[in-house]
């Protein structure tokens, strides 16, 4: 499922990243990796902000949206 469907405050683990390899290779600057564990911060309206190792990072929509948590 999308990261934009998890709860606030559950941690869960990537599972896969989608869209462009330009896509995926920013998200994986960011830290989004597979097998990473995230913890959702807040998650507006599909907007998310993301707890990922010791930063905070936040996703509209849209770049969430292709990153695939279990």
């Amino acid at each position: 499922m999308p990261v934009t469907m998890v709860e606030t405050g559950k941690t869960v683990i990537i599972n896969r990243i989608m869209g462009t390899d330009e896509v995926r290779q920013h998200l994986s600057e960011l830290g989004f990796v597979v097998g990473e564990k995230i913890t959702v911060v807040s998650n507006n309206g599909g907007n998310v902000i993301l707890q990922v190792k010791d930063a905070r990072i936040a996703l509209d929509a849209k770049m969430a949206n292709r990153v695939i948590v279990a």
